[in-house]
């Protein structure tokens, strides 16, 4: 079988990006090719993420900007630079998003990968903290009452306050003060109504970072999957529409420069219950370009 040096799999990937190109000879090094996606990019100081999978070629902008750390985190598992725990409960380095699969993908939703278990449960070992400025996102402005999802959200620290205060263990004493349980819902939920999103999300332990350049969840944009508050560790989602709901509670470090029709189509592959495609998609590389 034929080897290729780093470069020349570079630019094999490269060429199959559809791009805008200033010139139309194929690019002949890594200079050149962040040249010719400059225009499309937020900043130009921000990696490039070439994502080769098994239906065709992703490439996406790393916004530095927004989530410095983030995007460290996924720079240095791709590269192979930063330890993780393998299958077998050893530490290891490699390239830790080559040959995983995208264990989740749903239409008109994201598709989501970087599970180095392949069932929504596996991670590198680790965990870090959301990269998220909800005053940028606008949610410091957005009043809960407007959206139902919210005052949903709501019931639910409602009901765990309540039921602290009360000292609500069992069934049995919820039917025992459950007049008092109604009074206070009725009276606390009514209060929440005008107050904020983010004042919602950091009741829930969310935390927010004052600074940021926080992007928000629309279509194209690569976000961080997670279990909860400060819980990312490699998975992450790529949107194919809007999914501004999402905003305040994942991190995006990146937007799709080219390819996310790749990512559309992978969203209509087969699949079982669990929204996992009967065929592995796979990614069978990912590249990192720097400036």
């Amino acid at each position: 079988m034929k080897k290729f040096s780093f470069t020349a799999k570079v630019l094999i990937a490269i060429s199959t990006l559809n791009v805008s190109v200033a010139c139309s000879k194929t690019p002949k090094n890594k200079a050149e090719v962040m040249q010719n996606v400059k225009d499309k990019m937020r900043k130009e100081s921000n990696p490039i993420a070439v994502i080769e999978t098994t239906e065709g070629v992703i490439t996406l902008e790393l916004y530095r900007h927004a989530a410095p750390k983030t995007v460290e985190n996924f720079i240095s598992l791709a590269k192979g630079e930063r330890e993780f725990t393998d299958l077998d409960g050893k530490k290891t380095k490699r390239p830790y998003y080559d040959g995983l699969i995208f264990h989740r993908v749903m239409p008109n939703f994201m598709i989501q990968g970087g599970d180095i278990r392949g069932n929504g449960t596996g991670g590198p070992g680790y965990q870090f903290a959301d990269e998220i400025n909800a005053k940028a996102l606008g949610l410091d402005k957005i009043k809960v009452a407007s959206s139902p999802m919210a005052m949903k959200e709501v019931q639910q620290v409602l009901r765990n306050d309540i039921f602290k205060k009360l000292n609500i263990k069992s069934q049995a004493d919820l039917n025992a003060k459950m007049n008092q349980v109604k009074a206070m819902f009725d009276s606390e939920a009514a209060k929440w109504k005008n107050k904020s999103i983010e004042e919602l999300y950091v009741a829930r332990g969310i935390t927010y970072t004052p600074g940021l350049e926080s992007e928000s969840n629309t279509k194209g944009t690569i976000s961080m999957a997670n279990a909860g508050p400060n819980t990312n560790g490699s998975q992450f989602f790529i949107s194919v529409v809007d999914n501004t709901g999402l905003d305040g509670k994942h991190t995006v470090f990146g937007r799709v420069l080219s390819g996310l029709e790749v990512a559309e189509k992978i969203t209509k592959v087969e699949r079982d219950k669990q929204d996992r495609p009967h065929t592995n998609v796979v990614m069978k590389k990912v590249t990192i370009l720097e400036n």
